[in-house]
């Protein structure tokens, strides 16, 4: 049997990105149409049409991931990272092209693929990792003194997720920038930087 080939792979979920980018749908012969491959080639990378949402959402969230990274890793100081980490999470919503990408993986058609809840948990679980991370250093340089880890980490993990959610559904009462802001201004406080915490 020969072995999976890697660029058969990247057409199938170009493909499907591009498809679920257009509101389209995701039927896997419209997928393979689009990347002109046959039935065959799709199971040999993709058990399922839900394996292949999986590994969509996995590639984007991960490219999310690292993009926050590459942020906090430029950041001089612990308060500056917690701060482009939160206006880099709420800044997804912000700019009307990576908004729509937000929108894309988090319709109805994404969120029913079977394991994506677990996928979702364990981004989530990277999040609070690279929270704990930026909230240990401030511990240790002093300006965080309050933190208590991973609860700081896990509260504002889930204050982020939940104003992004309130920005895709459009529930949100002030603009993605203003979310971030009282969040960082909050988180702050919290963790016992209130004297230089930036005004909102």
């Amino acid at each position: 049997m020969a072995a999976p080939n890697p660029s058969e792979r990247a057409r199938i979920m170009d493909a499907a990105s591009r498809l679920l980018s257009s509101g389209s749908g995701l039927a896997v012969t419209d997928v393979l149409e689009a990347a002109g491959l046959s039935t065959r080639a799709f199971y040999r990378h993709f058990e399922s049409k839900d394996a292949l949402l999986l590994a969509l959402f996995r590639r984007y969230s991960e490219r999310v991931n690292a993009q926050l990274e590459a942020v906090v890793h430029a950041a001089p100081t612990p308060r500056d990272a917690l701060v482009g980490w939160i206006d880099g999470t709420l800044g997804l919503v912000a700019d009307p092209r990576r908004r729509r990408r937000v929108v894309v993986f988090s319709s109805e058609e994404v969120t029913r693929a079977r394991g994506l809840g677990a996928e979702r948990h364990r981004i989530q679980e990277a999040q609070v990792a690279a929270l704990t991370r930026i909230l240990t250093a401030g511990l240790e340089d002093g300006s965080f003194p309050w933190a208590a880890l991973p609860a700081d980490a896990r509260a504002i993990q889930a204050a982020c997720s939940e104003a992004l959610d309130d920005q895709i559904t459009q529930v949100a009462t002030v603009p993605a920038d203003q979310a971030a802001a009282e969040i960082a201004d909050f988180a702050l406080r919290a963790l016992g930087a209130a004297d230089r915490s930036r005004p909102v």
